[in-house]
């Protein structure tokens, strides 16, 4: 009957406890993994396993550092490329500007060359102009006073033939020479 109590507490749900197998009466399996990972300790030891990791760990930190070392190198001879190309940059565009006002200025003083220049030209031309004309008009007023004096001359001549006669022209002459004695 205790048979079936026990089938029967198992069939309604409750636990059933088994009895743990040992060893001895001590030696149950926590001991026995505990013994076997101690063995495995100290062959591991035995071999010198830490000392291969340690080793292993060594180097990749030796190779991660050189890595990093060469990188900040890297990284110190981009930063001098980068300031060196904007000193340049600034030179060359303080350059630029410089270059720049030194044009602005030789315009302005091209312009204003030109301007003198152009007002010289046109003071010349004017003047030359000025000068022509009374170029002209002297030798316009010259020439009138020429024929002026040509056809006073002949009309002097035709009023002194149609007025006068020998016997004036006598008396004339006598005055005139009279005239030129005295003088000297």
């Amino acid at each position: 009957m205790a048979e079936e109590t026990t089938a029967g507490t198992a069939a309604e749900g409750a636990p059933v406890h088994h009895a743990e197998p040992a060893v001895f009466g001590v030696l149950d399996a926590t001991v026995w993994v505990s013994i076997a990972m101690a063995l495995f300790i100290v062959i591991l030891l035995w071999k010198k396993v830490p000392g291969l990791i340690a080793r292993g760990l060594d180097k990749q930190i030796a190779a991660i550092r050189s890595r990093l070392d060469e990188a900040k190198a890297l990284r110190a001879e981009a930063e001098a490329l980068r300031d060196e190309y904007a000193r340049k940059i600034a030179s060359v565009e303080a350059q630029a500007a410089e270059m720049v006002a030194h044009a602005d200025e030789e315009a302005k003083a091209l312009i204003a060359k030109a301007r003198q220049d152009a007002d010289e030209l046109v003071r010349r031309r004017g003047k030359m102009a000025e000068d022509k004309i009374a170029a002209a008009e002297r030798a316009a007023l010259d020439d009138i006073r020429a024929r002026t004096a040509d056809a006073a001359a002949k009309a002097a001549a035709s009023i002194i033939a149609q007025k006068h006669d020998a016997g004036a022209d006598k008396a004339l002459v006598d005055r005139t020479i009279a005239g030129l004695s005295r003088l000297n």
